[in-house]
Parts: structure tokens; sequence; C-alpha cells
């Protein structure tokens, strides 16, 4: 049997209630819960499933790139980023600091947490983080419920009014990519690092070059070097925010706290295999990528065109603008097509005033191949001098902002921490979905990242029901919102017309809000929604839970409400005692 955690502590009990509820604040707060959602989804049928997809015939007979972005490509077809404040609802700074004041200090949920203080990148404070995601119209101790989302809840998106299909946030997309890698690409969990920053979260798959996962984008290390649009939003979490949490099949680290549980030689090779990632040598064509990437300083430089047996000159910006338009690119290999569809009129005959040619730069790249890059910025300030060209102030922000681009350094958790490992689960991809989960059940009764993801799972008839029941009635504000002035009879009719059908198979239950946003549930998931509704909505706290398989009877206030269940469950609870602590 899996172990009995001390609920009688508070961390616990928060804790392993968080394992349902899975907020973005959770996480953050309890890092130990972001690979157990990475287990879970890796035991969901939904994933497996996916392995009989005849998309993904062949896949492996196939490169990791080619698996990695056929993966991608299905998540993006069936998944869109979604980060409403309608879904999972509101809450409150004060509430939240009133639950977890006890044994946090507030000063850490601040540094790691956008919504509590946190400034660390600047384009979203530049542009007012709380407009940017519509909380303005709320007082400032109002915050979003961002929830992670388990991937049925993903797929659950599906039945929600106006969706085409799945969706998710950004947290939600890194264990979906992490688990569908594993289950579908056969990667193993080994390669996989989660990567968390407290605006943005995202994988490195540690193989070949390494590959970033992205939301719903895949950046290898050209692709990190591109200068395209694309790229310049990958690039933003990591060169602006502290990465907070790297999560691993061996455990954590997280920036704020002294303790870490992932393997120290394990965190160490991946610290090194993506500085190296985001490290690159300068070259003709990455100076261009650079170029493109930071437009500001296209004005510096003009490009000389040999055009039948004259010499044409043209402004960067300008092939810029016409490579945005074109399937080819200004880079080396189809420079020459995207020469030719550039209209006459766009060409001077003679060299335009203050501009390097940047043919003239190129060459000095060559000269100063595998030298300090102070060897191109001498050469380069040199040629202003000599020449009518005024840049020399532009040249050295230029190669400032150059150094920067070709060598990111991410604030990585500093590695110096007290090392505290637990068990490595054995989870390989030969394994099937039975052989995983029959190990999962296993090693929690000596393993808590096991027995977390049993929790997370919602594996009820394998787990104490405690934690379910503390955030089905204190984290499921939208139901209780939208129900409100509606009397119980009324409530009662609108739950029991849903169909009877659960997002989660076998004895795994949905939360209230799950079951309300899905408009779908089994009768102990629509029970509980009409709990949540009496508890936080009516004040109700005389509620008692009664199934017996088929039949689930909800008791409140000396009234009965009556559902029929598929889950197969045997349980009577007391509600409010699970709630309180009681």
């Amino acid at each position: 049997m899996p172990l009995l955690p001390d609920f009688s502590d508070r961390r616990t009990l928060e804790k392993y209630s968080s394992s349902v509820s899975l907020s973005d604040m959770e996480i953050y707060i309890f890092p130990e819960l972001l690979y157990p959602l990475v287990i879970a989804n890796i035991m969901s049928p939904i994933i497996w499933s996916w392995r009989e997809d005849p998309w993904f015939n062949d896949i492996l007979k196939k490169s990791f790139v080619y698996k990695i972005n056929r993966i991608k490509q299905f998540i993006m077809d069936h998944y869109v980023f979604n980060l409403d404040l309608e879904t999972w609802g509101l809450t409150t700074k004060d509430k939240e600091k009133a639950r977890f004041g006890s044994f946090l200090d507030m000063d850490i949920l601040k540094q790691s947490n956008a919504l509590f203080g946190y400034e660390g990148d600047k384009y979203y404070f530049d542009i007012d983080i709380r407009r940017h995601f519509g909380l303005d119209a709320y007082t400032s101790d109002v915050i979003p419920y961002w929830k992670t989302e388990t991937i049925e809840a993903m797929t659950g998106f599906q039945y929600k009014d106006a969706c085409m299909g799945g969706a998710g946030e950004c947290v939600s997309f890194t264990t979906l990519y992490a688990a569908a890698l594993f289950v579908i690409g056969r990667i193993p969990l080994e390669n996989i690092f989660l990567i968390g920053t407290p605006l943005h979260s995202q994988n490195f798959i540690n193989l070949g070059d390494g590959v970033l996962t992205n939301n719903r984008r895949i950046v290898t290390k050209r692709m990190w070097f591109n200068g395209t649009s694309m790229s310049a939003k990958a690039r933003r979490a990591l060169e602006n925010e502290k990465i907070t949490i790297v999560s691993h099949i061996s455990g954590y680290i997280h920036h704020l706290f002294e303790t870490a549980t992932i393997n120290r030689n394990d965190y160490l090779q991946f610290s090194q295999k993506l500085k190296g990632f985001l490290t690159i040598e300068l070259t003709p064509a990455v100076f261009i990528n650079f170029l493109r990437y930071h437009m500001s300083f296209k004005k510096c430089f003009q490009y000389r065109h040999f055009l039948n047996g004259h010499n044409y000159y043209i402004p960067l910006e300008t092939l810029f603008e016409y490579e945005h338009h074109s399937r080819n690119s200004f880079s080396e290999p189809t420079r020459d097509a995207l020469m030719e569809e550039i209209d006459d009129e766009e060409f001077s005959h003679s060299p335009i005033r203050s501009r390097i040619v940047l043919q003239d730069a190129e060459g000095y790249l060559e000269d100063c191949k595998g030298e300090p890059i102070d060897c191109v910025r001498k050469k380069f300030l040199e040629h202003t001098r000599k020449s009518d060209c005024s840049q020399e102030e532009n040249i050295t922000r230029l190669f400032s902002e150059l150094s920067a681009f070709l060598n990111v350094q991410p604030q990585l958790p500093d590695p110096g921490k007290k090392y505290l490992p637990d068990e490595v689960l054995d989870i390989s991809p030969v394994m099937n979905r039975q052989e995983i989960m029959d190990l999962i059940a296993e090693k929690a009764e000596s393993s808590e990242v096991a027995l977390l993801s049993l929790y997370t799972f919602r594996q009820m008839d394998k787990i104490h029901w405690k934690p379910f029941i503390k955030a089905a009635l204190e984290r499921n504000p939208v139901s209780v919102e939208n129900l409100a002035g509606k009397d119980v009879e009324a409530v009662y009719q609108l739950i029991s017309e849903m169909p009877d059908i659960s997002i989660y198979d076998g004895p795994r239950l949905a939360q209230p809000d799950e079951v309300w946003n899905f408009r779908r549930g089994d009768g102990v998931e629509k029970a509980l929604l009409l709990a949540n509704y009496l508890y936080l909505g009516k004040q109700e706290k005389d509620l008692y839970l009664n199934i017996e398989k088929e039949s689930v009877v909800l008791e409140a206030g000396g009234m009965k409400f009556f559902f029929t269940s598929t889950k197969n469950l045997v349980k009577k609870l007391n509600l409010a005692e699970q709630v309180l602590g009681q």
C-alpha cells in the first residue's frame, strides 16, 4: 500500500492538496510537484493512444530532430495556448499569503512569482503585466488561479464553447512535451529537463546539441541564433529571467531553496550543456542573424551588389524587408535568389554615406576567424575612422550587444546546494503503460515522487481523499461564481442534465471546475460539483458524501441528492472534515 502522509502537518497537507489543483503558484512553492505531473501524463491513456495515430507511422526509424518536430506538429494541431482568466478563476494575494504564510517566507513567493512582485523580464513590465493579462480590471490584490492542466484537462477544452480543440498554459505544455517525447519518441526521461522561470516554462532535451521546447515551438541551437522573431520570443525568458526551477527524473533544484533533490552530476552536466547550447562562434552567417535580431543596427550597413558590370548599393533594412515577405533569406545559401526579387529602384549607384559595406564586414569576420571578438571590433572601428562612416558610437554599442547575443548566460540555480536525493524511478521507454503504472504503485511505498504521481494522476482507489476534497472545495471558484443566484434545486437539475461522462478514465476524478468547464462528469464528480457550490456559495458545512459503486448520495442540510457513477468506488466522507482538517 502507498504511504499515508502526515496530513496533520499543514505543509504536507497543502503540498498534497496542491498536487491536485496544480496552480503555477503552487508548483513554484512545491517544486517537487512538477515531475509527478509528467509521470501522471505518462500514465494517461490519452498519450499512449497517439501511438496508433498514422501521423506517427515509422517514427522510431527517424532521427531525433524528426521525432521531436513530428511530435511538436501533432501538439500544435490539437492544442492551443490558453492563459485566460475565466477557465480557472481568480484568488487574492491575501488568501494565498494566509494559506502559505505559516511555513513559507512571503519574500520567497515575491521572488518567484510575477504577480506577487517579481520583475525579472523587462519586456513584461514595460507593457504592464497586469494589463497584459487582463488583470487591470481588478484590484491589485486579485491574482489568477492559473492551473497547470493534466493532459485530460488540456484535451477537455474541446468541449468548451468557442474552443476548436485542446488547450493549456505554458507549464501544461512543458509537462505534455516531456511525456509525449517519452511515450511517442521513446526519449529517456534522463535526457529531459524541465526549466521554470517566474513567467515562462520550457524543456531542454539533452541530445545532440540540445533542443528547447517552448510552448508550441521547438528551438534547435541553429534556430536559437537565426535572428527571427520566433527565436527572439524563445530567447526572452533565458535572456531576462532567473531560472527558478530545474526539474528532472532524479529530482529538482530551486533557485530560492537551500536544499535540492536532483542528482548533482546530472545537474552539472545539464548546466554545462545548456550553456553550450546558448553559445556560438561568430561567423559571417551568425553576424547576419544578429543584425536581423537587433534591427536597430541595420542602419550601420549597406550591401554592395554587382549587377551588369556595375556595383550598386542597398540599405540593409531594405533587404530584411524583402526577406520578410520572401521564401528566400539573406543568409548565404539563398542570398542570390533574394537579390533577384528586389526592384531595381531600391538600389543606389553610389555607396550610401556613413554606412559600412557588409562585404567588408564579412571580410573582417573571416580575417579574425578563431580570434576573440575584440579582433573584429577593432577592425570595424579602424574602418569607420579611415572612411567617412561616422558610426563609431554605434559600433561600440553593437559589439556589446553582439557579445550578449553570442553568449547568453543562463541565470541557473546555484549548484552549491545541500543535495538530499530521493530514489530515482527507473522508468524506461521500453516499458508499456501498465508496467509503468505498476512500478509507480509499487514505489509509492518508498518514494515521495511516486506517491505524489498517484495523487496528481487522481488514482482515487490508491490515495487518501483528504487532499483531493480540500482542493475541490477550496480552489474551484468558477463554478460557484457561474451558479451564483440560483436555488439549490435548479443547480441540482442543471448538473444532473450534464452528460454522465468523465474526462478521466477508471477510478480517477475531475475537480468541480473541470466538470463545470467541460459540461460533463461522472456521478461522483457531479456530487462534488454540487458540494462545492453548497460549501462556498451557500456556506453549507453539513455535507456528507456516500459512494456505493453505482450509487452516489450527497447529503446537505437535511436534503439528499442522487447521482449514478461508473467509477466503481466505495467511500463515505464528511466533506467539511476533509477541508477543515478535523
